[in-house]
């Protein structure tokens, strides 16, 4: 792991647990604005009513959820995520604190499992292998992955970097594919355009499952 990802990772856990009360200002600041509008383009590839949010955050797209009458239930492993998302929701949270590692949910309970700019461990195989098993026979794991904001400066830096959208879209498909693959996901890896950005959004299907 070279200095940079060490760095990132240190402030991921910083940031969801001790100084979870910024993630909001941080989350606005480093998508100038749009976070919570590329977080709910999701929605639309949702499917069925049971929905499970891995990684909730603060609760915003629960919010949305339960205001579209969908019966969303959602968990993550950070206690002050927790908290910021049971004030937000009031009474009707269903919330659990948990890793995604061990899903504390029966078999086959939801129609869609979603995740937004998650960290690494939704590739995790043990995480994969029970986002397949909560799921119904052909139900649909979401991963919105990562976005790049619609930005002059931002679309020089990347495609100088090489990691424009077309580019980074190109490099990271047939990996994530053959991960999902092994856990018996059907994949489709879409580039969808917004008005503000690009999003890396996986669409997994699971296997039919055995009666």
């Amino acid at each position: 792991m070279n200095l940079l990802q060490r760095f990132m990772r240190v402030f991921f856990t910083l940031l969801y647990h001790p100084l979870a009360f910024t993630y909001d200002l941080v989350a606005a600041i480093v998508s100038f604005g749009n976070w919570n509008d590329w977080v709910f383009s999701i929605i639309p590839f949702i499917e069925g009513t049971r929905i499970l949010e891995l990684g909730h955050g603060p609760g915003h797209l629960q919010r949305a959820l339960r205001n579209r009458g969908l019966d969303s239930a959602a968990m993550d492993e950070s206690a002050p995520m927790g908290r910021l998302a049971k004030r937000r929701l009031g009474n009707t949270h269903r919330l659990a604190r948990a890793l995604a590692k061990k899903i504390p949910f029966a078999s086959e309970t939801f129609d869609t499992v979603i995740s937004t700019f998650p960290s690494e461990y939704i590739f995790d195989m043990q995480t994969l292998s029970e986002a397949h098993r909560v799921l119904r026979s052909s139900g649909r794991l979401i991963v919105l992955l990562a976005a790049w904001p619609k930005n002059p400066m931002l679309a020089w830096l990347f495609k100088v970097t090489r990691q424009s959208p077309p580019e980074a879209y190109e490099s990271l498909k047939s990996k994530i594919v053959e991960t999902l693959t092994r856990v018996n996901f059907k994949t489709q890896v879409k580039l969808v355009e917004v008005k503000s950005g690009n999003l890396l959004v996986v669409i997994a299907t699971s296997s039919p499952k055995e009666k």
